[in-house]
């Protein structure tokens, strides 16, 4: 019988597969499922083949056949367009072997087109004579089809494994024929271009749609019906046929799924499929969920209960039964009760209501915002409570930032309610299959989504698993660091946040669906303090010289120079930065000054015979030893257990916290490192100390929180704890006056990342006229070739890589990368570069790949890279004190040359490229530079000491400002502020609807002139509003459109319209300050056409004027 694979027998080079292909095609009358396993197999006996007899190969860290087909080197050699196939290939194999789900024949035929195209590269890239073959499907055996059991498909599958020769064995005995069929690839790859076949739209359907659904659970003709007739559709024939349909065990359709190309927008499917989901509820009696799709973007729209939303999956078979019971299960949630054992303060019943209000009005976000100490966990209990009651969740998923806030939550829930299953997936001995409530950091449930597995070996973190995620400490870095997992699971999502509503993140609101500044509840320190459920805070502020203003050799004592000098190496020299100190400069008499007041003026208990319970907020673990050093020096008669670290580097750390929390046990006082700033709840804590700077106005807003608790009988029977006492050393509450929002932590790239994108900037920038040369071509070839392994070594079954799948797909293809946008770059960026798997590389070359790939990317955008520079000429001379390593020896003329001026003034990025390659791995080589650490105990002064009450006022959403900037936001439209935003003069009756607005709809003239100074009331909201982008362009268009500009002058206008229209107006001091001074001064920039500067000038003039001049007046 003749086979696809015949052009294989005969040549006895492929004698190791030929065998293995011909028995994956005949195996297709047993069943595909056999079919799909023997295919599998033959790929991985041909990519070894390939490993064996391909010099340019080396076995990857792992050889197994995932592992071989994405290694870089075999990516580099392979057609781009065949490695989807391959792992079409794989992934159906596992299918097969590790799931229920049922393979079709036309799946398996998939499969084994994808094993021809393959083998068929082999042979044009090794053979002597190649003549492409098609695959014929007639050619396929014809049989009944066969389902097999799992455990014989698993036995089938370890039995053909344990055959194979180890990869090792198998190069070994090649050895003498790898250079021979190596050149010979890379003359035949010359002569002529291998084309992969195209897939056609039924088989990109099976490549996506059909896969997603069997990880899914779903099994093909069982309880998935593919094209299914329905009636009654408005068409002349009166008859529509279904993508797919989703069948219940009980034979009632739960799902319509409406297909379209992977080219299409899926919603352009979305009116289709409600069509025949009419029709199926006619058909059936039961109306069903519907999904829409391309492939890459899936929609879910539940039509009876809530609009359309973007999912990044199908639901499995029980999670869609439960939606559909919930139509007759659920119970409202307007007239709930409320446990009382759980909350019982009128506020958290109100966070309850507001929450189940939210719900019955179909919103599937809500954001609470409650004081450290009000019961945040209580109230998210209480919720789970009435929900689960009330039928509207079965799973539900906690996740906090940190194990201890874990452990806590856990126990909350447990003792709250016991009914409830539980797991905590940092413990083992938990069962996350058998729990309704699971808990979780962030990272832990990163890994879980794609390796937690149910007994029958399926998903068990599906799209659809949880009901109800519940987000500890909601804030921006969270949602921007961990948005994969509020991408991944479909379900209500509630967050929890002690953070004041009037300075949480704008972002973080949209997240929730909210407008800015309105949280689903509110219930805020000033209102818990003044209900009597919270004590407020007193603070003494104190600004010490050294931690101010540091330590300056020139104002020291005699003595204290002299100690200077003995002390610190001349690389220190005479001035010290205050940032120093706490990091590796410790200053005895500031430390212990800070104690003296602490035990001076701290509240004390036991008739004032002892100091209350104190949190000392430290810097680093070697400021917190130091602090307890000095407290045991300066009180020994407490002998060494009074004071004491509790961070996490501490072995036993929970017991000092469970004596701590003991009022009758010490310590007194625990010096926290990143550990009692959050999350720990002890109501007899008095003193807080702020030796530490914070600018997170979350985590400023934690530490406070752990002294507000109500604390009865702290100073005796019948006294109660009425407030406690805050000590600031560095300037935090001042810090957070002037700056009520404080500065959140960016989330960082990786070094993968960033290495990444540096690249893509590089091939940006090689696509410029200039660079059209034969070497510069190649260079930008040979990145692309790099990045696009990269891209093709991302596992499409990560639910992570999925979320990405169209751009992920989209970049694969290399004619792509012929000419880049900026909006390509962007979606790189957003999309690719953070799944990128970092290398196995050493870390300290990668740094230097960076540090070169940023000079060569400077280079080219003709910016200054002075910074980067330096780093690799202190590199250089560290190295050239290594000459008698032989590695470094060998490198010696570039050590040399790149310490020399002349180089990095004329040196091109081919140089720079090989400045990069010859010094990245002899950095390992160098010694990590590591700081030195100083102790000194020079005398600190005290400047200046302020004592204050709460910061509440910081926190009234009510402030005139805050109403200004939210109307003049929220009414753009109305004329004045039209005319404003869009650059055009106000008339006298503009001005007075303006007024009237300010002066008497939202305060007073008297609010305004305290708020806003003698600002015009029409240039204030022309800053508040912002210049219209396309108005701002036209103003500057002229110089948009000119071709005489070059890179540097054009960007100068482009960061002045920017400008224009985040701040609507523009004082021109500013264009001597950043970003414009990175660029140049506008004097350097038009010195040869000072007339486009003046142009420039004059534009700018006539913006500012329009923004005040009234017509009329």
């Amino acid at each position: 019988m003749l086979s696809n694979f015949h052009f294989l027998v005969g040549k006895p080079h492929y004698e190791s597969f030929t065998n293995a292909c011909l028995e994956a095609e005949k195996s297709l009358v047993v069943s595909p499922a056999t079919c799909a396993i023997l295919t599998r197999r033959a790929l991985e006996l041909a990519v070894k083949w390939v490993y064996s007899f391909d010099s340019a190969l080396k076995v990857p860290y792992q050889d197994n056949l995932s592992s071989l087909i994405h290694d870089n080197v075999f990516l580099s050699i392979i057609d781009e367009d065949l490695l989807p196939l391959l792992r079409y290939i794989v992934k159906l194999g596992n299918v097969a072997v590790h799931t229920n789900s049922m393979i079709t024949r036309e799946e398996a035929i998939l499969s084994l087109h994808n094993l021809h195209q393959f083998v068929s590269w082999i042979d044009y890239c090794y053979s002597d004579e190649y003549t492409a073959t098609d695959f014929d499907e007639s050619l396929l055996p014809i049989g009944e089809e066969k389902r097999e059991r799992p455990e014989e498909l698993k036995d089938l599958y370890e039995r053909l494994s344990s055959k194979d020769k180890r990869l090792e064995e198998m190069m070994k005995e090649n050895e003498q024929l790898r250079a021979l069929l190596t050149a010979k690839r890379e003359a035949n790859t010359k002569e002529y271009h291998f084309q992969v076949d195209e897939l056609s739209e039924f088989e990109t359907r099976k490549k996506y749609i059909d896969l997603d659904l069997k990880l899914a659970g779903w099994e093909f003709k069982k309880d998935v019906i593919v094209e299914y007739p329905v009636v009654g559709m408005p068409n002349q024939e009166g008859v529509g046929y279904v993508d797919y349909v989703l069948f219940g065990d009980n034979g009632k359709p739960l799902a319509v799924i409406e297909a379209k190309r992977t080219t299409a927008d899926p919603n352009k499917g979305k009116q289709q499929a409600k069509l025949y989901a009419d029709c199926i509820e006619k058909m059936h009696g039961q109306r069903p969920i519907i999904f829409y799709t391309n492939g890459f973007e899936t929609y879910i729209w539940d039509d009876l209960n809530y609009p359309a939303r973007r999912v990044s999956g199908f639901y499995n078979k029980e999670e869609l039964s439960l939606l559909i019971d919930r139509r007759t299960m659920k119970k409202p949630l307007k007239n709930v009760q409320i446990n009382d054992n759980i909350t019982n303060r009128y506020y958290q019943k109100e966070a309850v209501l507001a929450v189940c209000d939210a719900l019955e009005k179909k919103r599937r976000k809500a954001l609470l915002v409650m004081a450290t100490g009000s019961g945040k966990t209580r109230t998210a209990i209480s919720i789970v409570d009435v929900l689960t009651r009330h039928n509207w969740v079965k799973n539900i998923l906690f996740l906090a930032d940190r194990k201890t806030l874990v452990t806590q939550a856990k126990n909350s829930f447990s003792h709250l309610l016991p009914n409830l299953t539980l797991c905590n997936l940092l413990d083992n001995k938990d069962n996350p299959e058998e729990s309704r409530m699971v808990f979780s950091t962030y990272p832990t449930m990163m890994n879980a989504i794609d390796e937690a597995k149910r007994k029958d070996g399926k998903r068990l973190f599906t799209v659809g698993h949880f009901d109800l995620i519940i987000v500890d400490e909601s804030h921006r870095s969270i949602y921007k660091k961990y948005r994969a997992i509020f991408d991944y699971f479909d379900a209500i999502l509630l967050g929890l946040t002690a953070t004041p509503k009037d300075e949480i993140d704008r972002n973080t609101y949209e997240v929730f669906d909210l407008e800015n500044g309105v949280p689903t509840y509110a219930y805020e320190l000033d209102q818990a303090v003044q209900d009597g459920y919270l004590v407020d805070y007193r603070t003494i502020e104190t600004k010490l010289k050294f931690l101010e203003e540091g330590i300056h050799y020139d104002e020291l004592s005699d003595e204290e120079k002299e100690r200077y000098e003995e002390t610190f190496d001349d690389e220190v020299g005479e001035d010290i930065d205050s940032a120093a100190l706490n990091e590796w400069l410790f200053n005895d008499d500031t430390i212990d000054t800070v104690l003296r007041d602490l035990m001076e003026k701290g509240i004390r208990v036991e008739g004032g015979d002892k100091l209350g319970k104190t949190i000392i907020f430290a810097k680093n673990h070697r400021h917190a030893e130091r602090i307890v050093e000095r407290f045991d020096q300066l009180f020994p008669e407490y002998k060494g257990g009074f004071a004491r670290v509790i961070d996490y580097s501490v072995n036993y750390y929970q017991t000092l916290i469970d004596d701590f929390s003991d009022r009758n046990k010490w310590p007194q006082i625990a010096v926290s490192v990143d550990m009692l700033d959050t999350g720990v709840d002890i109501p007899e804590v008095v003193n807080l100390v702020f030796f530490k700077k914070v600018r997170s106005k979350s985590k400023f807003w934690q530490m406070i929180g752990r002294g507000t608790r109500l604390c009865k009988d702290l100073f005796g029977v019948g006294q109660d704890k009425t407030h406690f006492l805050i000590f600031d050393y560095c300037g935090n509450f001042e810090f957070f006056r002037e700056n009520p929002k404080g500065i959140e932590g960016k989330a960082v790239e990786s070094l993968t990342e960033r290495l990444f994108n540096a690249k893509v900037e590089i091939i940006k920038e090689l696509q410029h006229l200039q660079y059209q040369e034969e070497e510069y071509i190649a260079h930008r070839n040979e990145l692309i070739d790099e990045v696009l392994a990269e891209i093709n070594k991302l596992n499409e079954e990560n639910f992570r890589v999925r979320q990405h799948i169209q751009y992920v797909h989209k970049f694969k293809n290399w004619t792509k990368w012929d000419s880049l946008t900026a909006i390509d770059v962007n979606e790189i960026k957003e999309h690719i570069s953070p799944l990128i798997v970092p290398l196995n590389d050493d870390e300290l070359a990668k740094r230097f790949d960076l540090l070169m790939y940023t000079i060569e990317l400077a280079k080219l955008q003709t910016k200054n890279a002075t910074k980067p520079i330096r780093s690799v000429i202190r590199t250089a001379e560290a190295l050239s004190k290594l000459g008698s390593i032989p590695q470094v020896m060998e490198q010696k003329y570039i050590i040399e040359k790149v310490q020399t001026e002349e180089f990095w003034s004329e040196a091109d990025i081919f140089e720079l490229e090989a400045v990069r390659e010859a010094l990245r791995d002899l950095v390992k080589f160098l010694e990590k530079e590591t700081q030195k650490i100083y102790y000194t105990n020079f005398k600190d002064q005290i400047l200046e000491v302020k004592e204050n009450g709460p910061m509440f006022d910081v926190n009234d959403l009510k402030n005139y400002r805050k109403k200004v900037e939210h109307y003049l936001h929220e009414h753009r439209d109305q004329i004045a502020i039209y005319k404003l935003r869009n650059n055009k003069k106000l008339t006298v009756q503009d001005l007075k609807t303006l007024e009237d607005i300010l002066w008497k709809e939202l305060g007073t003239r008297e609010d305004y002139e305290k708020e806003f100074g003698d600002t015009p009331i029409t240039k204030l909201v022309r800053q508040i509003v912002g210049l219209d982008p396309q108005v701002a362009n036209e103003a500057f268009s002229e110089f948009l459109s000119n071709e005489r500009l070059n890179i540097n002058q054009s960007r100068f206008v482009k960061l002045i319209i920017d400008y224009f229209v985040k701040n609507g107006v523009m004082d021109k001091k500013v264009l001597q300050e950043e970003p414009f001074k990175t660029v140049g001064s506008i004097v350097e920039l038009f010195k040869d056409n000072m007339d486009d500067a003046r142009k420039i000038i004059s534009i700018i003039d006539e913006i500012n004027k329009n923004s005040e001049d009234i017509v009329g007046a």
